[in-house]
């Protein structure tokens, strides 16, 4: 039961970010109808971004605040300089687009910092903290888990409460009509990319350090992951990213601590293409994806 219980908390730490990166997806899906396959990569370039800084500063806040400011540059420089001019009436094109993307940006994040891996420090013991003789969460857990909260809270009320949020999901869901109120959904759209860039490049910069450390590779999983949890959930669901990215996490958590490590990435490949064969849609899709 101890062992039960370890690996549940490990497992809600682990999904909690990969719920804020399955969010990222969600956004750019909902303004797009566009998986948007560069997400790891977009995010791999803000945690570079963020190790070069703290390197420089000392300060692990301002590399933060520097993966954060660059993950919304790159979005919004992906979706206007790129991803705009791709031509939407082909779906596939966008989609090779992006794969390109991939390709592009991990080759300069290669020629700049090399192929190896560079640990990063993270602010916060991740020794678990124990309740009697039962090990529970690290303060590096507790503090992943107030960051997604505050991310996921902050962007349900701007989307709810705020006219940038309701403008943004009108540009998303019905761009004509928008246009014909007075909203300029190119700019939306931008945004909603700068949006779902800074936040991946949280979420990255969340995980990366607890790995092996920066590497132009080292959101590959992470994205395969958070990818599964938005299929899982919804892609036009910010709900249904939350819990399967809690669902992703435990799965994974209980699969490398009771069979080990190298069935993992094998136990996702079969539970995404169980909900893509049982229900495509998500678990949480309850509306009909209008037709662009």
């Amino acid at each position: 039961m101890d062992r039960f219980i370890f690996l549940t908390v490990d497992g809600l730490a682990r999904g909690a970010v990969f719920a804020a990166f399955a969010l990222a997806l969600v956004m750019i899906w909902r303004g797009a109808r566009l998986v948007n396959f560069s997400q790891g990569a977009m995010a791999a370039a803000s945690t570079f971004v963020a190790y070069s800084v703290s390197n420089a500063s000392g300060s692990y806040w301002l590399g933060l605040f520097a993966a954060v400011v660059s993950g919304l540059i790159i979005g919004a420089a992906t979706e206007r300089l790129v991803m705009r001019h791709v031509d939407s009436a082909r779906p596939l094109n966008a989609v090779i687009v992006a794969l390109g993307l991939v390709l592009v940006i991990q080759a300069v994040l290669g020629i700049i910092y090399g192929s190896s891996y560079r640990p990063m420090d993270v602010p916060f013991s991740r020794s678990p903290l124990s309740v009697g003789d039962q090990p529970l969460l690290s303060p590096y857990d507790i503090f992943v888990f107030a960051t997604v909260i505050a991310v996921m809270v902050g962007l349900g009320y701007a989307f709810t409460r705020t006219d940038i949020g309701l403008k943004m999901r009108a540009a998303a869901f019905a761009p004509d009509m928008a246009r014909l109120l007075g909203v300029n959904v190119g700019r939306m759209l931008t945004l909603s990319w700068a949006l779902a860039g800074a936040v991946g490049g949280l979420a990255a910069l969340l995980i990366v350090p607890t790995e092996l450390g920066a590497h132009p590779h080292a959101t590959d999983l992470v994205f395969v992951y958070a990818f599964t949890a938005a299929v899982v959930g919804g892609l036009d669901s910010p709900l249904g990213a939350v819990v399967g990215g809690l669902g992703v996490g435990l799965v994974l958590s209980y699969v490398s601590g009771y069979s080990g490590s190298d069935l993992s990435a094998v136990v996702i490949l079969v539970l995404l293409i169980g909900v893509l064969l049982l229900r495509p849609a998500g678990l949480f899709s309850r509306v009909t994806a209008r037709q662009v």
